[in-house]
């Protein structure tokens, strides 16, 4: 009698087991029965029953979480852009019945990638790949209005889109950076032209001064006659005999005198 009521009651408890089942924090619960299919209703968290080998719980969870995205697509002017988007997504609970009998259980996976290859292509397409690195943030606006529109047909709920990454071809790199010599180039050029025009106004002055200068000696010599000219003999001497005093090598004697030096034989 004992192992039988042991029996029993070990059949009891294994029914009364299966016919529990706990849904976590974040997380929500569609029904899956037998015979009616997929019910309508959406159980939240908490300790819930179901009919054992008749229903089934499909637990979902409903927490953001994060996706990065890659696309190969093309700019406006046909530049290839390497591109990766950065998702934040949640499900919709009062559609997850919806969602799971029409994507499934691996929703993100068929949707995330499908529609975020399609809109990411469909915006980038209208920039050309200098509006892509100078109004980035525009670009990635559009991308999060057209995406979060998109994802809600689908029961998706975009918290955050970022675009991560952005990277253009070997050709456009290879182009921008002749781009950039040419320029420096140009202006190496534009540098040595205004040099030469400097050089060509000092030149110019110079040679107006000097013009100047000997006017205006002209003028002095038929002022002055001989005078001016013997003034500036004088100078002269005066100029050579103060560099001359000035040597180690050159001793110079009074007029007039015989002087004797003691030279060596």
């Amino acid at each position: 009698v004992h192992w039988q009521v042991r029996l029993g009651l070990s059949l009891a408890g294994g029914v009364v087991n299966s016919a529990l089942y706990n849904v976590d924090a974040g997380h929500r619960t569609v029904i899956s029965d037998r015979f009616r299919g997929v019910q309508d209703i959406v159980v939240g968290e908490g300790t819930h029953f179901l009919i054992p080998w008749v229903q089934k719980p499909i637990i979902f969870d409903c927490r953001s979480r994060p996706r990065n995205v890659p696309v190969i697509t093309g700019s406006k002017d046909l530049q290839n852009v390497n591109i990766t988007l950065r998702l934040l997504f949640r499900l919709v609970t009062s559609q997850l019945p919806r969602i799971f009998t029409s994507i499934g259980e691996d929703y993100d996976e068929r949707v995330l990638p499908s529609i975020t290859t399609e809109i990411l292509k469909s915006v980038v397409a209208r920039f050309d790949a200098g509006e892509l690195i100078t109004q980035r943030e525009l670009v990635s606006r559009q991308v999060s209005d057209d995406l979060t529109e998109r994802a809600a047909t689908f029961g998706l709920i975009l918290d955050d889109v970022s675009l991560t990454h952005l990277t253009f071809g070997k050709e456009f790199t290879e182009a921008v950076e002749a781009k950039q010599v040419a320029q420096q180039e140009a202006e190496r050029a534009r540098f040595v032209v205004e040099k030469a025009e400097q050089q060509k106004k000092v030149a110019i002055i110079s040679a107006e001064g000097d013009s100047k200068a000997a006017e205006l000696i002209a003028n002095l010599l038929a002022t002055a006659g001989d005078g001016l000219i013997e003034l500036r003999k004088l100078e002269a001497a005066e100029d050579i005999a103060y560099q001359l005093s000035r040597s180690r090598n050159i001793t110079c004697l009074p007029a007039g005198q015989s002087v004797l030096l003691q030279l060596p034989q």
